[in-house]
């Protein structure tokens, strides 16, 4: 499922191969797909006879700048959604999704004046396109996050650690995947309230998710953790071999170890 990694490997694939290219056409089939009063007539107008000049990301929301004062082009690839430029995906292959190139999962698209095509295709329609979106509606980049960003978080609420990380308004980024390998690096339990970490905890988070992001980013994505193998019922700990528990905390289902996360 795509969590910053994988928006962060969207979000080079346009810079590298889409910018500066006219865009002559607007592909936009489904007018649910389009959020915050957008409407395909809307978008049609605005992007014809720009360019995308710049393409910069917040947490998993691409934020694509386009030429001469225009719009900023805002693409959230939801729970399965994947950008193709001329045909060619951003990063590994899904886990969690279909990768079949279905002409009806076209959600949105750019048809470009030298014959190439930027398609955001969702098999499970989660995703969505909105212009000038509100960048400050979401939290702290979790590439970029801070141990002082992470404990003014995490002090702050009595909810479960994992529901707290995974609140895109508190920290930007991280979904189920990442946000369980994390833990798992920490040894924290992930249905521990936030509030009740302490300040060596805090820093063993802060730690894990940094070298999460890196290690992960570094392997091909979100889908590469050493805990990912193990998240099926009866799987046992990579580190310690103890069973793990399936639950469901902050209504995700969640793998976690009883020995050595606490």
């Amino acid at each position: 499922m795509p969590e910053i990694l994988e928006a962060e490997q969207a979000r080079a694939l346009i810079e590298a191969t889409a910018l500066d290219r006219e865009i002559t056409r607007v592909h936009a089939p489904d007018a649910w797909f389009l959020k915050r009063g957008l409407t395909p007539a809307a978008v049609r107008k605005a992007l014809p006879g720009r360019a995308m000049v710049d393409a910069r990301r917040r947490g998993k929301l691409l934020l694509v700048d386009t030429s001469d004062g225009g719009p900023v082009l805002g693409l959230h690839l939801g729970m399965s959604g994947r950008v193709l430029i001329d045909g060619d995906a951003a990063g590994d292959p899904l886990l969690y999704a279909s990768n079949r190139d279905e002409p009806a999962w076209r959600r949105f698209g750019l048809h470009f004046a030298d014959g190439g095509t930027l398609f955001l295709r969702d098999p499970r329609r989660l995703g969505a396109v909105e212009l000038d979106p509100d960048e400050d509606r979401l939290g702290p980049d979790a590439m970029g996050l801070t141990r002082a960003q992470l404990a003014a978080v995490v002090t702050r609420s009595t909810a479960p650690v994992k529901a707290v990380l995974m609140d895109q308004a508190r920290i930007a980024g991280l979904g189920n995947l990442l946000t369980d390998e994390a833990l798992w690096r920490a040894g924290i339990d992930p249905a521990r309230p936030a509030d009740g970490l302490d300040a060596d905890e805090i820093t063993r988070l802060h730690k894990a998710i940094r070298t999460t992001l890196r290690v992960l980013g570094t392997r091909g994505g979100s889908h590469t953790g050493d805990h990912v193998p193990a998240r099926f019922p009866g799987a046992t700990c990579p580190l310690d071999g103890a069973p793990l528990l399936r639950r469901q905390v902050g209504g995700r289902t969640t793998y976690s170890c009883p020995v050595h996360q606490r």
